[in-house]
């Protein structure tokens, strides 16, 4: 059924409902106002997008992707509060399409006495299409505001007409310092936090709690409540690294995404790749992925690995790489890491040439060094007859009609017909690419 609050009398809320002390520490923290939300500065920062929509209130609908505990759920209630709108939240396990015609009627009572309706579905990538299509009509009459929540990607789980008509808001996972903040925030707070038990945590302890979370403040939270009452517990009112390990039933990785361990970690990763030890690949890939890396930084490593290190030696190896980004896209985690560690095995076994990167690397410095040099006339297109007349396209063979698909002239500017820029190696398949070329340059006299 839709979650009710503030009035009983009505289905939707005037307020935020009163918490309860034994409510969950992650549900009293909410924030209240924009100036309490942490993190999303690209969405709700001073002149964003959706600061100036909320305080102009000029409401549209919105997905909101993002993953678990970036504050999707807390943006909409700030959106429906901060604007003066009506709240109702509806839910994708509970609800169905009777339950929507009792949220539109009322909707439309409530929009007759001046004030919309926002509809918030959380998780609304598990709807059906069927169900998805309900909405449809009393979003595009403006009958309710839809905010859709979803850690799926909307381009695979959100049907094309509802997608259309709403605006896509990507939130990330939350920052360290964002984290920090609220774990803080969290302690000192004596009226919806911890503050009135008079427990101190060590920075350690903080750091933990951070490190373990994964950007995710609603697991940060759990964490410190579970903490501090194994501290209570324990008769202590210091939190310390260990009690949040143990209340977390997990060693921090002591990982920092953003320091020189992420470097070190990422470094041994790409280098057992390249020294083809698939094992170690493998250890560094998960050690990346435990520590809360996003699979995607992992991902675009390997395609840019795939590319430069393995490169014509294997062809395949990039389609493989592009292949497990799309996966790890589609499926998350933590089905994702299969794809992943599939791409990692894959590369680290294949054959290496860095040839394809070294012939890139000489092509664009003649290109920085030469400055934009003249097409030779033979390859210029010649649509007219001055072009014609002024010998575009002159002498311009067509490989199609060479017997042996060849041709003699040149096809760089004079001033660089003697570079070769791609050299094949001896690996893998480059040794056929290196028969071929050489099968073309045989009585190649770089003529016009």
């Amino acid at each position: 059924m839709p979650r009710r609050a503030g009035d009983q009398s009505s289905l939707f809320p005037t307020a935020e409902p009163a918490l309860f002390g034994d409510a969950p520490l992650a549900e009293r923290m909410r924030p209240r106002s924009l100036d309490e939300y942490v993190g999303q500065g690209h969405l709700v920062g001073r002149q964003r997008l959706l600061r100036d929509m909320i305080d102009g209130r000029r409401l549209r609908s919105l997905i909101l992707w993002g993953p678990p505990g970036s504050g999707k759920t807390s943006l909409a209630r700030l959106i429906a509060h901060t604007s003066a709108a009506q709240f109702v939240a509806f839910s994708a396990v509970l609800s169905g399409v009777k339950e929507l015609r009792g949220i539109v009627d009322e909707a439309r009572a409530e929009r007759r006495r001046g004030r919309r309706t926002i509809l918030f579905v959380d998780e609304i990538h598990r709807f059906n299409k069927a169900q998805q299509d309900a909405f449809l009509p009393h979003v595009e009459d403006g009958t309710v505001i839809l905010v859709g929540a979803t850690t799926e990607n909307p381009s695979f789980e959100i049907i094309a007409p509802l997608l259309s008509r709403a605006s896509v808001l990507v939130l990330e996972p939350l920052a360290a310092s964002d984290l920090r903040s609220i774990v803080e925030r969290a302690l000192d707070d004596s009226e919806r936090g911890l503050g009135g038990r008079g427990l101190g945590a060590d920075c350690a302890a903080v750091d933990a709690l951070v490190e373990l979370a994964h950007g995710d403040a609603r697991s940060a939270l759990n964490m410190l409540e579970s903490a501090a009452d194994l501290a209570a517990h324990r008769g202590t009112l210091v939190l310390t690294s260990g009690l949040v390990e143990e209340a977390a039933q997990r060693r921090a990785l002591r990982y920092d995404k953003a320091g020189e361990e992420h470097y070190n970690v990422t470094s041994a990763f790409i280098k057992s790749l390249r020294g083809s030890d698939p094992d170690a690949a493998l250890y560094w890939m998960l050690r990346m992925l435990e520590a809360g890396e996003d699979p995607l930084f992992v991902a675009r490593r390997l395609v840019i690995f795939a590319a430069e290190d393995v490169g014509l030696a294997d062809p395949q190896a990039l389609s493989l790489a592009v292949a497990a980004k799309a996966a790890v896209e589609f499926v998350g985690l933590p089905e994702g890491r299969i794809p992943l560690a599939e791409a990692v095995i894959y590369l680290a076994a294949a054959p290496k040439s860095n040839t394809a990167y070294m012939a890139m690397l000489a092509a664009a410095e003649d290109v920085t060094r030469h400055g934009p040099l003249a097409v030779p006339l033979h390859l210029r297109n010649a649509p007219t007859h001055l072009m014609r007349k002024l010998g575009y396209g002159r002498g311009y063979q067509y490989a199609h009609e060479s017997p042996d698909g060849k041709v003699a002239h040149a096809h760089l500017p004079a001033e660089l017909r003697e570079r070769r820029y791609y050299r094949p190696g001896a690996r893998g398949d480059e040794r056929a690419i290196a028969a071929r070329l050489a099968h073309r340059d045989q009585g190649d006299d770089s003529g016009e």
